[in-house]
């Protein structure tokens, strides 16, 4: 006789469920808005309704029973030009909030795995596969290193 199958914990149950999802996307705002290149990606957006849509985002891939009202993320980042630089120096910052709030390390890699996942909807391959992009009436967004200019 078999036993039956236990239902393994979320991984958003297992990280604190919303407010600490909350707590971590709070925290790692405060540094993006602050950062010299990241941070013009959302020049004119208010920074706690980023947060939220974040956290109902990824409330609901880490298992949370939560309603995500915000665009698809294709949509929401087709007109920025997002290199697999930024996104890599976005999750370091991402990793280093997660570290900061408490995060256990398995906890941590689960979800920057899961982070990483939608890197293909938002990055672009180069400069030259954005621009063919048929952006309509939207401006593109292009922010370039300030390190490097």
């Amino acid at each position: 006789m078999s036993k039956p199958l236990k239902n393994k914990p979320s991984l958003f149950d297992l990280v604190g469920g919303l407010s600490a999802i909350e707590k971590v996307h709070k925290r790692f705002y405060d540094k993006i808005y602050l950062h010299p290149w990241l941070g013009r990606f959302f020049e004119g957006h208010e920074q706690s309704a980023i947060e939220l849509r974040q956290s109902q985002f990824m409330a609901l891939k880490m298992g949370g029973d939560i309603q995500y009202p915000g665009m698809a993320l294709e949509l929401a980042h087709r007109r920025m030009y997002i290199s697999e630089e930024l996104l890599t120096l976005r999750q370091s910052i991402l990793r280093e909030s997660l570290e900061e709030e408490g995060l256990a390390e398995a906890l941590i890699k689960r979800w920057l795995k899961i982070d990483h996942a939608f890197w293909r909807d938002i990055g672009k391959e180069s400069m030259e596969d954005f621009l063919d992009i048929d952006l309509k009436y939207e401006k593109p967004l292009i922010i370039p290193d300030p390190d490097k200019t």
